[in-house]
């Protein structure tokens, strides 16, 4: 085959057609329990992160919710992915052989905010959130000025860990940020392109510009300790007693269990099953979804 201009155009839209079936084939997880943020510039601030909003009846003048003011921002990143084609495969005409890979590309294009925010997830206990502590910990300040009182949510162990998340507000737990989405481009002429000349092969890359950080830590709970109905009710019952600065219950309800594999038959066993070993029933029972994720162990 003459490496063509149409030549170079057909195998562009074999390439592209493989990278979107491959993108295709994967559904996120990250959607689940992270709120999809467009950015517009390099970093964004998320100062107004602190007080969930509220409702009031309306007497007398309004009452304006004047939020604590919290220096935390995300900055994007940019990541890429490249593969090359030889100019042998394009002139002997086996550059079919290599469309699985540029399948490979779209899955992993796909499947990226997902480690990204799982990664997030499980490193939460040493990077820190809006209100400069760790995301999970012990002491976060909650209540007026100079009379913060400290609150957890955290379940100490020395286990692999476990999270429940409450996904069902606008604002979830988790925040990706993306100021421009996974794009899939070509580096093909060779009166342009040093590679192409030089080393004679055909260059194909997937690049983004993203970044992930934390919502309320209020919507999140980690444990440590073993996945049984004592922790799970414990740290139930930690996020539901959960108050703002002001005082008032903020109605967390955890909606999600996130698990890696190791505690994949706790959390089925926990959740799914309605019945216990014993006989008795499962208060338990689909009380939240089981989420298992195979980048948290």
């Amino acid at each position: 085959m003459d490496i063509s201009a149409n030549a170079l155009t057909a195998i562009y839209t074999a390439v592209k057609l493989h990278f979107n079936q491959g993108r295709e084939s994967y559904r996120p997880l990250w959607e689940e329990i992270a709120t999809l943020v467009p950015s517009t510039t390099a970093q964004e601030n998320y100062a107004w992160l602190g007080e969930f909003s509220r409702l009031r009846e309306w007497i007398g003048d309004r009452q304006i919710n004047r939020m604590k003011a919290h220096d935390y921002s995300i900055k994007n990143k940019k990541f890429e992915a490249t593969e090359g084609i030889p100019a042998d495969y394009i002139e002997d005409d086996t550059y079919g052989v290599l469309m699985p890979k540029f399948a490979d590309m779209g899955y992993a294009a796909a499947t990226h905010p997902d480690e990204m925010v799982f990664a997030l997830l499980a490193n939460g206990f040493a990077q820190k959130c809006y209100d400069g502590q760790f995301f999970f910990d012990t002491d976060h300040p909650v209540g007026p000025e100079g009379q913060e009182q400290s609150v957890a949510n955290l379940q100490e162990g020395a286990g692999k860990p476990w999270f429940l998340l409450d996904t069902r507000r606008p604002l979830k737990p988790l925040i990706f940020q993306r100021r421009r989405d996974y794009r899939l481009l070509a580096k093909t002429d060779a009166g342009t392109s040093d590679h192409v000349f030089m080393a004679d092969e055909y260059l194909y890359g997937v690049d983004a510009r993203v970044n992930v950080g934390f919502g309320f830590w209020q919507q999140a709970f980690a444990s440590k300790a073993a996945l049984d109905e004592a922790n799970f009710d414990g740290a139930v019952a930690g996020m539901m007693a959960h108050k703002s600065d002001k005082g008032r219950p903020l109605g967390i309800n955890p909606s999600v269990l996130v698990v890696g594999p190791s505690n994949r038959a706790a959390a089925k066993a926990l959740i799914e099953t309605q019945t216990k070993a014993n006989g008795a029933s499962n208060p338990n029972y689909q009380a939240v979804k089981v989420m298992v994720v195979p980048w948290l162990d």
